[in-house]
Order: structure tokens, then sequence, then C-alpha cells
């Protein structure tokens, strides 16, 4: 059987040595990879818009950050006394990446039963207090050690440096899908939880501060919640804030009739002890939810793990003391609300995005970072119809005569598609050309031919 699977990369080198002469690589991969069906390969779909700007473009070419909250966080970072804030920023930074989800406590209890009966079996101690020493150790040895940050000043400030323009960023990418896709919808009304130094809240508004005028920030820290405040009033501790509306609060509003047009919570699920906190959390935000549920982690397998847990208890999971009654759906990322297809890949894999921005100017960032990220969007109404289409869900490969995409598509699957112009139409192929990570395509899978996922050239 092994000898079977190694010969099958040779089947297909024959394969393509028998192809007629002239024809191009891309034709043989084209033959190889499961195919897609266009949706519309005329000009329906792009009306008169540009190839390079048709309705699936939803990148942004790079975030700018408002120049005020340049200016606040510049002045905030320059008045501090805090020593090696570049080491403590960069320490910071690395700790958030790689942090992982605490361990549940019946997991917990598992691995204490299975270590004791191990070591009761070696016969090697004697005592139940050596055993119970024993069982500790090796837990402290194997298990992940999660702790709750505390953000005091220090930490609050320190965060900041770090982390307010890449949330920034990764939150106007959101955003402006949005906007994109639903350009008539004029939030009045938007609720941050875990808002932080407020980066939320000055994305919003550079979305829709025409339309809004009430942004309520909660967060259990008193220090980061006077961190923001000061922010809006250009580092100041007096002063007219810069975004009017702006309301801080530690702790959720009581009343479960009151909603917003937009609920956001960015990097904030990550914070929460257990599973149980997260489920009590995200079922009300989503019962403060009006029409969208924004929701934004670090694009990391726990980030995404966070995120899909979340799609699927707001899409499946019963809903606690319902007030409004509309079914969620999924806005964005995913094409469908079927399982997530990375999630079943062995092994799981993160669905990240990608955006470019400026960096604040402190003296040890470079002038552009790439921020990658996770996110989900729900909705209270189902969209239009091209809410089905392909997501791109990785970097676009263009090759001579054909692209490699890398889909998550509206059955439920993962494609790898070569799209060229013979196969699947010239409008279709200089869009995809003109598409890059995060994107949308309007293509489908065809019944007729199942899913096979096919590895990329790496020198073709």
């Amino acid at each position: 059987m092994a000898a079977t699977r190694r010969s099958r990369p040779l089947l297909w080198l024959r394969r393509w040595s028998r192809q007629p002469a002239g024809t191009p690589l891309s034709r043989a991969f084209a033959d190889l990879i499961p195919r897609v069906s266009q949706e519309n390969d005329i000009l329906d779909f792009l009306g008169k818009r540009p190839h390079r700007k048709h309705p699936g473009v939803l990148h942004l070419s790079q975030v700018q950050l408002p120049q005020a909250l340049v200016t606040a966080a510049q002045q905030l970072v320059q008045e501090s006394s805090i020593p090696n804030i570049e080491k403590q920023v960069q320490t910071l930074t690395n700790y958030l990446w790689s942090r992982k989800l605490p361990t549940e406590p019946e997991e917990l209890r598992k691995k204490a039963i299975q270590l004791e009966n191990k070591l009761q079996d070696t016969g090697s101690l004697q005592s139940e207090k050596q055993l119970r020493g024993a069982v500790l150790n090796a837990l402290r040895k194997t298990i992940y050690h999660w702790q709750k940050l505390s953000y005091d000043e220090r930490l609050s400030l320190v965060y900041m440096a770090a982390r307010l323009d890449g949330g920034f960023a990764a939150v106007s990418r959101a955003f402006h899908e949005i906007r994109a896709r639903v350009p008539d919808f004029k939030p009045q009304t938007l609720m941050d939880f875990g808002s932080g130094t407020g980066s939320v809240t000055w994305a919003a508004y550079d979305t829709w501060g025409q339309s809004l005028h009430e942004y309520l920030c909660v967060d259990s820290s008193t220090s980061m919640l006077a961190l923001a405040e000061r922010l809006l009033k250009g580092g100041l501790d007096s002063g007219k804030p810069h975004i009017p509306g702006v309301f801080f609060r530690q702790f959720l509003p009581v009343s479960p009739k009151i909603q917003f047009d937009v609920v956001v919570s960015a990097f904030s699920l990550s914070e929460l002890p257990s599973t149980a906190d997260r489920t009590e959390v995200i079922q009300t935000l989503w019962r403060k939810t009006g029409q969208f549920l924004v929701l934004v982690e670090n694009g990391t397998k726990t980030g995404h793990h966070i995120l899909m847990d979340a799609r699927d208890l707001v899409l499946r999971g019963p809903e606690k003391s319902p007030i409004d009654h509309r079914p969620g759906h999924v806005f964005a990322p995913c094409p469908h609300e079927l399982p997530c297809p990375k999630l079943a890949a062995s092994p799981p894999q993160a669905c990240s995005f990608s955006q470019a921005y400026s960096t604040i100017p402190f003296g040890w960032n470079h002038s552009h970072k790439e921020e990658k990220f996770s996110l989900v969007i729900l909705s209270r109404d189902l969209q239009g119809e091209d809410h089905r289409w392909a997501r791109l869900t990785q970097p676009v490969l263009k090759r001579t005569r054909h692209v490699h995409c890398h889909l998550c598509c509206p059955d439920g699957h993962l494609q790898h598609v070569v799209v060229t112009a013979r196969q699947h139409g010239r409008h279709l192929y200089r869009c995809a050309r003109a598409s890059t990570w995060g994107d949308c395509l309007p293509l489908t899978t065809s019944p007729e031919f199942p899913p096979s996922p096919v590895q990329d050239p790496s020198d073709d």
C-alpha cells in the first residue's frame, strides 16, 4: 500500500508528460484539480467596475491610524517613566501571541487521576502525601500554566504601545467588509466588550462616524478605561474628547432589552478563564446584538478555535432568555454555515487573514507591519447571495497564464483551484489575478467533481 501511495506523484508526472507538445502546465493542473463552475462569466457581477475593483475585493491596501490617536499615544509614552519599555512591549507581544487556552477543570481532573494510577502502579511512593506531591509536580510540568492578566496603569500603557495600531487595523478590516457589502447600513449605537485602549471606538468612528452617536466601552480594568479616555482627549486628563458620545463602564448593561446595532469583542474572549465563561459572555453579547456581532482574535489556532466555538454557539446553541427571536447567520468570512473545514483538517489549521498598517512611530517600531488575525461576523439578517462566494484563505499565487487560489467554498470544503482564462473565462481569470488573501470570488464547486486537495507546486 505504501508503495502505491508513493507511486501516485509519478503517475501524475507521466500524465503531464503525455500532454501534447506545447500544452501549458496550467492546463495540466486545471485537469487534475477539482473544477469550479463560474457564477457568471459575463459582466453581470462586474457591472461597470474594472476587474481590479470587482465586488469580491474586500481588502484594505494599508490602514492609517488617525493622526489625533497617533499624537496622543506618542505623548503618553513620552510622559511615562516605564524603564525599558521597548523590551516590555516585545515581551508582552510575544506572550499574547503564544497564549493558549486554560485547561478545563474536568480535563485537569482526568489527567490527575491518570497520573495517580500510573504512579500507584509503580509502587515507588509510600504515603498519600508523597503521591499527591508527585502528581502535582507532574501536572506543573505537563499542563499549560494560564494566568489572568491584571492590567494596572503600567501594563495598560505597555499594552497600548504594543497593540493599539495592530488592533485598530484588524477591526478596521472587519468594519470595512460590512460597509462594502452593506453600504446602506448606518449604525447609531455600538458596544465594545473588553474595550481596552479604545481602538474599536476609533475604528468605528473612522468607518461610520457620520451616523454613530453612542459608543459603550466595557472593560473590567479601570486603568484601561482611564487610558482610553485620555487617548480620546489627546493624551490629557481633561478636555474635549475627539469622539463625542463615548461612555465607559466596568460591567455589561443589566437590562436584556438594551441592544446595539454593532457589538464587538476584539482580542477579549481569549482573556476569559474557561469555556463556561466564554459561553456566558457570547450568549450575552448575542442578546445585545441588534444587527452585527463582530468577533476578532489572534490569527492562531487558539484564536480560530475560540471564534468557531462562538460561531457554532450562536448558530446552533439554544439562546438563553431570547428577546430578539431573529436567528443568527454567518456574514463573514465563511461562505457557508457548515462545520469549519480547517478545524476538520489533520492537523487542524488556523483560518486567519492579514492586514497591512502604518505603525505608531515609536523609536522601536518599523514603519509598516502586517496584523495577522482571525475573525467571524454574525448577523441577525440573512444577507445577499454575494456572501456565498468562495473566500480566498491564503495568498494568491500568480503565475504565467494561471493563478493558484486556495478557497473555502459554499459547499463547506476547501479547494485548491487553478484559475485559467480557458477553463473559467477571461473575466473571472482577471478578477482572480486582481484578488488577494481574504477577498471573495464568484466561484462555486461543481457537484460532479468530489473535493480533492492538491499540494501547491513550490517551484512552478
